[in-house]
């Protein structure tokens, strides 16, 4: 048995020898042969390609499938990891929205009982139309818009425009299915509000330039950047409370103020009517 295991061996050391020193001339025989039967018909090499593609295909296709696996697996953890960071966070969130829910309810009843107690006259209800922005009717000396509601909607003049962010203006002038809106930006917009924790009255005006300014506020009053600038309601032309925008610079000669709202990109308005008793008449604006 192991004088045949031999004679083999010994047989096979030529053979083995010979492929080793004409391999290489072999393989590149076999590439010149490929590339001539390419040039002379390609229609037959197309179809051996693409035998072999068939036949090595189902191969390529069992060993990707451990690999997309393990890739979906690692995708699935990523995006696990992702939803429980999420739901940290909604649930922190939550929590702290469930606080503010307390206070606003608890604030509430205050509101509530401090209204018994002082016999407040409320405010009246309040009714609102969606308009949609047409056109800038705007020019170097008047800052307004024309939205594609009237008369026939419910508009007045006076009323407020807003948007989800803050006040905008306010109607100037009423047509039978349109409005002029003034924006709080234009130097006829004239806009009582109160500035700051402390509430000082002021006035908002405007002067067509993208901040309007602060002016009649009592002498030696501290005003802040950042301080919020809303509507106080005095005059029975506007509702209080409406945010108008924050203090952005404060100097000796001017106190700007920097609208909540992009009044440059303005779709839809909201006009807002609180029918308020006594409600005063608003002169036509000029322009």
């Amino acid at each position: 048995m192991k004088d045949r295991t031999f004679s083999v061996l010994r047989l096979a050391r030529p053979l083995r020898a010979w492929l080793q020193r004409f391999a290489f001339l072999s393989l590149a025989g076999a590439a010149i042969g490929l590339m001539l039967l390419a040039r002379t018909d390609s229609a037959v090499l197309d179809s051996a390609r693409m035998a072999v593609v068939d036949a090595v295909a189902p191969i390529l296709d069992l060993a990707s499938r451990p690999i997309a696996t393990v890739r979906d697996t690692i995708q699935g953890a990523k995006e696990m990891a992702a939803l429980k960071a999420d739901n940290a966070e909604l649930q922190a969130r939550n929590q702290r929205l469930m606080h503010w829910q307390m206070a606003a309810r608890r604030l509430e009843a205050e509101n509530l009982a401090l209204r018994e107690l002082l016999q407040l006259v409320p405010d009246g209800p309040e009714t609102s139309v969606t308009a949609r922005v047409v056109t800038d009717a705007g020019g170097p000396f008047v800052r307004s818009l024309v939205v594609n509601a009237g008369e026939r909607d419910g508009l007045r003049r006076g009323q407020a425009a807003l948007t989800g962010v803050g006040m905008v203006g306010r109607v100037a002038n009423v047509g039978l299915r349109s409005a002029r809106v003034l924006l709080i930006t234009d130097m006829n917009s004239r806009v009582p509000v109160v500035v700051g924790p402390q509430r000082e009255r002021a006035v908002l005006a405007g002067n067509n330039s993208d901040r309007p300014r602060i002016e009649f506020l009592r002498p030696r009053v501290q005003v802040n950047p950042g301080d919020r600038v809303v509507t106080s309601g005095h005059g029975g032309v506007l509702p209080p409370g409406l945010p108008v925008g924050q203090v952005e610079t404060v100097e000796k000669t001017a106190i700007e103020v920097e609208p909540f709202v992009d009044l440059h990109r303005l779709e839809f308005l909201r006009i807002v009517d609180h029918e308020m008793p006594g409600l005063l008449l608003v002169p036509e604006a000029d322009g």
